[in-house]
């Protein structure tokens, strides 16, 4: 499976899961005086994007899969993960492992939407993240930070299936901190719950990045290669 990652834009709301549109879970001070159920919260949530957006610039990124990078617009989204600094983030200051390092910026949302049975979750995380990455090291950002969930029982598993909104909680808008971990984030505030990770950002992860895809390149450009010579042969001389 090809998975292509593109930048989130302005224009380019109605493209995340459906989830992703209306979660206000990061967005809502959580002990805010308003009555959640009387907004519009795909309302709030394209306004939210888009003041960050104008007055930060990118804030998310959005997977798709196809063969190419010219995947049509309506391509359903397979995933997104959406970013900001800690100071626009409502919710922040209400988890026990706050605040933020001063040098991050917050990774909120890490969503994927079911893709088949052979399971490419951590495949389009991965590319998420790197596209996040990315964009962050070429604007001089230090570090990316995240608060992972660690699940309990009491957590119910609910997978937005990209087409309706699941209910909004820790289990189904938060990323789990052993996946944080295996990427490469380093947990710097302990907690039995909602562990604060943080991935160092340099230019070695650009680096390395850019020489795998550049291998990757180089491999397949040798296996065409050898497959149109191997055409050319003659048959009775091979």
């Amino acid at each position: 499976m090809s998975i292509v990652v593109s930048t989130l834009t302005l224009g380019g709301f109605d493209a995340l899961p459906a989830h992703d549109r209306r979660c206000a879970f990061w967005t809502m001070d959580p002990t805010a005086d308003v009555v959640v159920d009387a907004l519009d919260p795909e309302f709030e949530k394209e306004a939210w994007l888009s003041m960050l957006m104008l007055q930060w610039g990118p804030c998310g990124q959005v997977a798709t899969g196809g063969t190419d990078s010219a995947v049509p617009a309506s391509s359903d989204a397979i995933g997104c993960a959406l970013y900001a600094p800690p100071d626009s983030v409502p919710r922040v200051t209400h988890f026990p492992t706050a605040p933020v390092s001063p040098d991050a910026v917050l990774l909120t949302s890490l969503s994927t939407s079911p893709i088949d049975d052979a399971g490419h979750a951590d495949d389009v995380r991965d590319a998420l993240l790197g596209a996040v990455v990315r964009d962050l090291i070429n604007r001089g950002v230090r570090a990316l930070e995240s608060f992972g969930l660690r699940r309990t029982d009491e957590d119910a598993v609910v997978v937005p299936d990209g087409r309706s909104a699941a209910p909004c909680s820790p289990a189904t808008c938060m990323t789990d901190a052993a996946y944080l971990e295996k990427y490469g984030f380093e947990v710097i505030a302990p907690h039995h719950r909602f562990p604060r990770l943080r991935l160092e950002l340099d230019r070695d992860h650009g680096w390395k990045e850019d020489v795998e895809a550049a291998l990757d390149r180089l491999l397949e450009a040798a296996a065409i290669t050898v497959v149109e010579q191997d055409a050319r042969v003659p048959v009775g001389a091979r």
